[in-house]
């Protein structure tokens, strides 16, 4: 029923009339509504997370659940970190915008800061399915940039994002930068190539590019590309980037890796590495040296052990008849040394232990330990050492923030004494290295005391020491074992007791990860060949031990990628270095039910 009647249909024609016939009405509200745009990029994440920043490495693109096309972000917060995923749009001062998107999960935020005014938010308790949270805000006089955000809270589990819009008033990015140049190779490792060039009028950043492939994103003029491969020619471009666009690429400039002596030690293509008890007895047994299987082939004595924790005086004191029985003499150790050595197995000192704290706190206990771990290398013919510094030999410095440039003393002091004993015996002498896994993969979630302090100083202290002799490290064989809970890369806990978490570990060194959850500041993967995976060999060994089923499987995963558990792994490794245990005895002690199902898988 037409309940408007004619006369007054003829008052509104006639009004509406009069208004467009205002000179510049018509145009005017045309203008403001084109100059309206949606200015997020990448808002619904088809393009993965391209434009978003993720604290702590803690989001990710998925295809399900999506509210529109085909992906949207999944983001989960952990411990002190929120997940917060954002971006900066360049905006128009003095101007109004509305911010909106989707979301699911357990509170989860949207709002914006750097608005000039009053910055602004709005969340969902609980939005089990797809809920549009939409806000406002205006724009101070100077603003040119907002940032753009969402975030779960902490410990709720991961929440979802999709469709983020910023609608307003676009401005005119100008033209993409010049392409750099200028671009040029400086320092260059087995692992590493310093690069730099000219810095570009009108860029707000840089790409770099190896063999095509876009690797890192930087704000100044140089960067150093880790990760590489010894002896293997790269070619290295740049591009500039500013709110316009990305420019071409500069010219290509390409550097060849140095051989690198880490991996040069004729070790077998996979290795069998196990600690023998030399210096104690216990539930296990004194098993002597040359009772140990051909199958070991890097045989570890535990242990050295300093006169007092900061002397760095080392001594290697042989288990005494009284406590061991049937242990033999001295000369029958060396000759059994030399025996392993013909055999092409290597024989290191293991110094530290869980007793044997070492802490180089003055330059004098640095030159101490390198001068008594010398005496028991020369003493005895060994191959090398194996450094198993434990409990509180390692912390850091509560300013001391930068793996890549560490300042504690403790820590430079430790790496300025491998570099001169690696430096004193040459290429074939074998580093290797047994940190837990608080020291190193705890690292992806904290360093140090962290920057507010309250941290335990001891999170991720190996970093710096594994990196400053990556091109020196035989071996590193972090303890899988005698662990707390500790997250992967995919941003969720993993505990010891099977196959997942020696797989999340080891695939975190292999990969590499961003240190304190920090995208400029990444930890890079280690070479394959240098990694091996520590497992106790029984049940009486250590907490965190695995049946054979569960060691296949870890390996079956790391160098096949097949037979995965819940972790997906960033890659498959077949040239992954082998295993670890703790200990030669506890497995002699169990039947060799650990080296029997090494030598079942590797033949």
């Amino acid at each position: 029923m037409d309940r408007v009647g004619p006369r007054t249909r003829s008052l509104l024609a006639a009004l509406t009339a009069a208004l467009l016939a205002v000179p510049g009405i018509t145009a005017l509200s045309s203008a403001a509504r084109a100059a309206d745009a949606d200015l997020a990029r990448n808002g619904g994440f088809e393009s993965g997370l391209d434009g978003w920043s993720c604290t702590a490495n803690s989001g990710k693109a998925v295809n399900s659940p999506v509210h529109g096309g085909t992906s949207a972000l999944q983001a989960t917060p952990a411990g002190s970190d929120n997940a917060q995923c954002a971006q900066t749009v360049t905006v128009k001062p003095d101007s109004q915008y509305t911010l909106s998107g989707y979301v699911r999960g357990s509170y989860v935020y949207l709002g914006a800061s750097g608005t000039g005014t009053t910055d602004v938010s709005t969340w969902t308790q609980s939005a089990p399915a797809w809920q549009q949270l939409t806000t406002t805000f205006r724009t101070g006089a100077a603003t040119a940039k907002v940032t753009i955000y969402t975030h779960g809270w902490y410990g709720t589990g991961a929440y979802y994002a999709d469709d983020v819009s910023l609608t307003g008033p676009g401005v005119d990015p100008g033209q993409p930068p010049a392409a750099p140049t200028g671009l040029r190779a400086g320092a260059v490792t087995s692992s590493s190539v310093a690069l730099s060039w000219t810095a570009v009028t009108g860029a707000t950043g840089y790409a770099v590019y190896r063999d095509g492939t876009k690797v890192r994103t930087v704000t100044g003029t140089s960067v150093t590309v880790t990760g590489l491969t010894p002896s293997t020619a790269y070619g290295f471009q740049v591009t500039a980037v500013n709110d316009a666009g990305e420019s071409a690429k500069s010219a290509t400039v390409t550097a060849t890796t140095s051989a690198g002596s880490g991996g040069s030690t004729d070790l077998p293509t996979h290795a069998l590495v196990g600690y023998l008890h030399t210096t104690f007895a216990n539930g296990s047994g004194y098993t002597r040296l040359a009772d140990v299987p051909d199958s070991w082939d890097v045989i570890d004595l535990a242990f050295g052990e300093p006169t007092s924790a900061t002397s760095g005086d080392i001594r290697f004191k042989r288990c005494q008849a009284t406590e061991c029985p049937n242990v033999e003499s001295d000369t029958d150790f060396k000759a059994a040394i030399k025996a392993k050595q013909a055999a092409g197995k290597k024989v290191l000192i293991s110094i530290g232990g869980q007793n044997g704290q070492v802490q180089l706190t003055t330059t004098a206990a640095r030159d101490t330990f390198v001068s008594s771990v010398s005496k028991i290398i020369d003493d005895y013919g060994l191959d090398g050492l194996d450094i198993d510094f434990e409990g509180h030999s390692l912390s850091l410095n509560a300013n001391d923030t930068d793996f890549k440039n560490p300042t504690t003393p403790v820590v430079v002091n430790l790496i300025s004494a491998l570099k001169t004993l690696k430096a004193r015996y040459g290429a074939k002498f074998v580093l290797t290295m047994a940190p837990e896994t608080f020291f190193v993969q705890m690292g992806y979630q904290y360093y140090g005391t962290g920057t507010w302090g309250g941290q335990d100083p001891r999170c991720g202290a190996y970093l710096p020491v594994i990196h400053a002799l990556r091109d020196d490290l035989t071996l590193l064989h972090v303890q899988d074992y005698n662990s707390g809970p500790i997250m992967g890369l995919d941003n969720q806990y993993h505990s010891m007791g099977g196959a997942d978490f020696h797989i999340a570990m080891t695939d975190m060194l292999l990969t590499g990860f961003p240190v304190a959850g920090d995208a400029n500041n990444v930890f890079p993967p280690l070479r394959p060949d240098q990694v091996a995976i520590g497992m106790p060999a029984s049940t009486n060994a250590g907490n965190g031990h695995v049946s054979p089923s569960e060691v296949t499987k870890t390996l079956d995963c790391l160098t096949k990628r097949s037979n995965c558990g819940s972790y997906a792994t960033h890659g498959s490794w077949a040239a992954l270095r082998g295993l670890m245990t703790w200990s030669v005895n506890w497995d002699r002690y169990a039947n060799w039910e650990f080296q029997r199902n090494f030598d079942a898988y590797f033949g």
